[in-house]
């Protein structure tokens, strides 16, 4: 029980906010080197890098969701 509750607790409190802040990174340094004209290859890794991340948050999430039901 106290297992479940710590890694809820670092789940919820440090890695989850690591990814999502990771996601928003990403799609900001996208965003300016889209407005600032850059190349259009650093536009398509950074979009790739921004879906692969969401994923990888959006699985942190699940598995946050299934242990808090636990």
């Amino acid at each position: 029980m106290l297992q479940e509750a710590m890694l809820s607790s670092i789940l919820q409190q440090i890695i989850l906010p690591i990814a999502l802040g990771a996601v928003a990174l990403v799609l900001v340094f996208g965003l300016w080197n889209m407005v600032r004209g850059g190349s259009g290859n650093t536009s398509q890794k950074l979009m790739r890098l921004r879906v692969l991340l969401q994923f990888v948050a959006i699985v942190i999430v699940m598995i946050t969701i299934w242990v808090l039901g636990r």
